[in-house]
């Protein structure tokens, strides 16, 4: 990753941790609050998530009918 690629995701995490109301964690913490972030980021994309949020990623629960 290039610095101004690595500049702009950190820019990113920043701005997304200020978004989820972390303002007063990341005044105290920008470099812990960054690296979660940029984690988060790096997990989130190499999970296979389904374009529809419906969408459960495992097959659905079936309960065993009794007579």
């Amino acid at each position: 990753m290039t610095k101004s690629r690595m500049a702009s995701a950190a820019i990113a995490a920043l701005e997304a941790a200020r978004q989820a109301e972390l303002g007063d964690l990341l005044d105290s913490f920008p470099d812990d609050v960054a690296v979660a972030a940029h984690t988060a980021g790096q997990l989130r994309a190499i999970l296979n998530l389904p374009d529809d949020p419906a969408t459960e990623p495992w097959p659905p629960m079936r309960i065993k009918a009794y007579p």
